[in-house]
């Protein structure tokens, strides 16, 4: 898996429940310092909902990108979609929880899909762009940083997969909201390195992931 692009975004004026977003991620030059909360830079305004150390770095591939041109009929930029990273050699709905990502001696570690919500979707520009994403199955990657590091353009990670219980980011989305999912899916989904807020939605101690 390489590196295309790294991005972070600046809080701006927004319509939204916050007043503010930093969705619209910019490419950055050279190489960025990365540590437990993500990348230096990147501002976060819904500290409820996005960022910490669970959802620190997410990264979206070339090759999710190329459906969707397909789908909406445009040219997409690298970060349109807020990613921190933009990579190419991922299929994101085959992610897997714990799955781990490793240049030199920075590591990160896939702890949940993205679960879209009316801000992308108008960042996007697309009204419908929340259930179009979950339907299409191409989530994009969260990831908590196991080991803190540099990141920039032309890196390549190696990819060791998850060891113990198997669960794929593409069956997150495909049985969100987990409303009637098996006890025992449930708990499969709960041993694995999930990300902290999707585990306390899961065990009902969260309204939403």
């Amino acid at each position: 898996m390489r590196v295309i692009s790294v991005n972070t975004g600046t809080a701006v004026p927004f319509a939204n429940k916050t007043g503010c977003t930093a969705i619209d991620k910019r490419p950055r030059p050279g190489r960025v310092e990365v540590g437990s909360l993500g990348l230096d830079g990147d501002e976060i305004c819904d500290l409820e909902n996005h960022g910490g150390t669970d959802q620190a770095v997410y990264l979206y591939s070339l090759e999710d990108y190329a459906f969707w041109e397909k789908e909406l009929s445009r040219p997409l930029a690298p970060g349109l979609f807020g990613e921190n990273l933009t990579v190419e050699g991922i299929v994101s709905t085959d992610a897997q929880v714990g799955d781990r990502y490793e240049c030199g001696g920075f590591i990160l570690e896939v702890t949940s899909p993205r679960i879209p919500c009316s801000t992308f979707a108008a960042h996007v520009g697309v009204s419908d762009m929340p259930a179009r994403f979950m339907a299409a199955r191409r989530p994009g990657i969260y990831c908590r940083v196991v080991m803190p590091g540099t990141v920039g353009a032309g890196d390549a990670f190696v990819i060791t997969p998850a060891t113990g219980a198997t669960v794929t980011l593409g069956e997150l989305v495909e049985t969100y909201p987990y409303k009637r999912i098996s006890e025992e899916t449930r708990q499969r989904y709960l041993g694995t390195p999930l990300n902290g807020r999707m585990a306390a939605y899961l065990r009902g101690e969260r309204a939403k992931p």
